[in-house]
Parts: C-alpha cells; sequence; structure tokens
C-alpha cells in the first residue's frame, strides 16, 4: 500500500476543482481499501471514498484527511435462463460496462449509456437516466461494512433505493464501502423506450439497444452530458440539482401562478423538472457568475469555464436555489457530494 501526500483531487474529478488531499492512495485491491481505513484509524484521520469524480465538488482547501481511490477491477457474466447476473468491481468505468452488456444483447442498463463515473457510485446515488434507473437490476451490492469490519452483500430491498438516494447516501451514509454490484439483466430484452425524447425519437419503431444507446449517446452529446476533452460545458458534475418532488397540494398551489408548469407522476407525489424551474427563475443558458456558469446546452448543469474555484461553483448554486425558492417555494437539492466543506 503507497500512500500519497498532499496530492491535488482536481485532476480526479469532472469539474477539474478542488485543492489537496492530505493522504491519498490508488486502491488497487480490497486488501488495500483495508489497510488503508487503519492507516487512517491510526491517525483519527477522516476517510473520503472516490470514485470517477463525476459527480462530486471539491471544497478549494481541498480535504484534510484520507482519499481513497477505488480502482477495482474485473466484470464477471453468470447466465441463467433468461437472464445473466453482471458482477462488476467498483473502479469499473460504467459506460464500458453499460456498452459491453449491449454488446452481449443484455437489456437493463442502455438507457445510462454515456453517464460518467463509475460502477461503485451507481448503487450510492441510484444513477438514473432517460426512464432507466440501477435499482431496477441491482441485485447484491457487495461492500465493506465499516462498522463491522465484514465484508457483506447487501440485496436491493436492502439498500434501500428511491429516487437519486438509498441507504449509502442517506441513513447509513459512510459506513459502506462499495467493492461491486451485481445486475441482473435480461438476455435478448428489449430497451426501454419510455421517457419522451426516446418515445418521439423512435415513434412506432421498435428499436435495437445499439440503436437505444446509439440515440442516448446523441442526446446527451447534444447537452454536453458526454465529458469530451474538446466541450468546455462538459467540465461539470452532470446535473447539479436534482428533480424536485412536490406533493399534489404544492403543485396545486405552484400551478396558481404558474399552470404551465410541467410535471411527472411520481408513486402519489409529482417530480417537477428542476431545469423548468431554473429557466423561469430567469437562468439561461449560458449565464455566468465569477468563473462558473451554466452550461450552454443544459440549465441543469454548472461548469467550470476555465479557472473556476469551489467558491465560484457554491456561489452560483446558492444564487440558484435562492432564486427559485423565492420565486416558486420550492427548494433546489444538489446532487453532488461536498467534499471538505
Amino acid at each position: 500500500m503507497q500512500i500519497q501526500e498532499n496530492i491535488p483531487l482536481a485532476p480526479f474529478t469532472t469539474l477539474k476543482i478542488g485543492g489537496p488531499a492530505r493522504y491519498f492512495i490508488h486502491a488497487e485491491t480490497e486488501s488495500d481499501i483495508v489497510d488503508a481505513l487503519q492507516f487512517a484509524s491510526d491517525r483519527n484521520l477522516e476517510v473520503f471514498i472516490l470514485g470517477g469524480g463525476s459527480n462530486i465538488l471539491v471544497a478549494d482547501e481541498g480535504f484534510n484527511g484520507l482519499v481513497i481511490r477505488i480502482t477495482l477491477k474485473g466484470i464477471a457474466y453468470d447466465p441463467f435462463e433468461d437472464t445473466t447476473l453482471v458482477t462488476a468491481a467498483a473502479g469499473e468505468e460504467w459506460d464500458l460496462l453499460v456498452k459491453s452488456c449491449v454488446n452481449s444483447a443484455l437489456s437493463g442498463l442502455e438507457c445510462m449509456s454515456g453517464i460518467p463515473g463509475s460502477v461503485g457510485g451507481t448503487p450510492v446515488q441510484n444513477v438514473g437516466a432517460y426512464g432507466q434507473e440501477v435499482a431496477e437490476t441491482i441485485e447484491t451490492v457487495r461492500c465493506l461494512d465499516r462498522l463491522t469490519g465484514q465484508i457483506i452483500g447487501l440485496s436491493n430491498a436492502q439498500s434501500g433505493f428511491s429516487y437519486r438516494t438509498s441507504i449509502f447516501n442517506s441513513s447509513e451514509r459512510g459506513r459502506y464501502i462499495v467493492l461491486s454490484v451485481a445486475y441482473r439483466l435480461m438476455k435478448g430484452g428489449a430497451p426501454k423506450i419510455t421517457y419522451k425524447d426516446l418515445v418521439d425519437r423512435f415513434d412506432a419503431q421498435e428499436p435495437t439497444l445499439h440503436e437505444v444507446r446509439k440515440a442516448v449517446l446523441e442526446i446527451r452529446r447534444a447537452k454536453s452530458m458526454v465529458i469530451e476533452p474538446g466541450d468546455p460545458n462538459s467540465r461539470s458534475a452532470g446535473s447539479f440539482f436534482k428533480n424536485p418532488i412536490v406533493t399534489s397540494s404544492q403543485l396545486s398551489d405552484l400551478r396558481e401562478g404558474y399552470p404551465e408548469v410541467p410535471s411527472f407522476a411520481f408513486g402519489d407525489d409529482h417530480k417537477v423538472p428542476a431545469a423548468w424551474l431554473i429557466e423561469h427563475a430567469g437562468f439561461v443558458k449560458g449565464y455566468k457568475l465569477g468563473n462558473a456558469g451554466i452550461s450552454t446546452k443544459h440549465t441543469l448543469a454548472i461548469i467550470n469555464k476555465g479557472e473556476a474555484t469551489a467558491a465560484d461553483v457554491v456561489a452560483l448554486k446558492d444564487v440558484i436555489q435562492l432564486k427559485v425558492l423565492e420565486q416558486f417555494g420550492v427548494a433546489l437539492q444538489p446532487e453532488p457530494i461536498f467534499v471538505g466543506f
């Protein structure tokens, strides 16, 4: 195990923002993680688990503890009669896994093509896009329980999935370190076409998994939601705000002043698009505050325009939240994890 000191974290994030980690380790094996936790315990250090860095904002001061970057690798395919159980190590790149599953004619992940980050982050946030989320296919999350020191498997039900939430980022935040995730995928299954953009694109057609993946990647690229070195709009953490969930009563109150506000059923409640609220609060695509701004392609993405600091991003976040709350009475919640604040 090689512990490094004062390592800049910005290069490990898609926002390219953030100060150094006091201590840093690339954990290539599970024993590396165990040893690193012991190192932190001996020195009473706070620990942060880093994956693909696509959903975090690191403070300008950095992180005064130990950052464990999970780089565990390996993918296994266990076929059954109608399904295949695909188990991927936490350090595997998410989109490469999706591509591999699509190439193997396994359905269940295709609409989440192009999402940056690693496998280990997908159960934490219950990652989803274009009408699909990982909770629909996750069977088991294999974890290191920091409370007991044991490696355990948590079932889908035990993981407590809901919209962009799980026990890993809520009730048991910090307790579990994801080591691998097992997804139950359908052999030769049809792609999921429920999201409006995909429904409109394919109309009455019956597209293949490859066609859906291609369409999703095209849609994401049009919104700069695929990380590409030459695209300044992709220096972001993806969608910065969650779509707020409101009750029927709250939606009714909102529509008294804004009858055109869109919404989507979410159980007994309703999901209101955060992008609509942001745009109608006066924040246009390309809006800039300091060296942070809103993407010219997608209102939900806060971007680093080149020399942005974490303080710039937080200032823009605060302005957007305040204006939306004042105008609509709706509190926007950020999606990224704030590290070192």
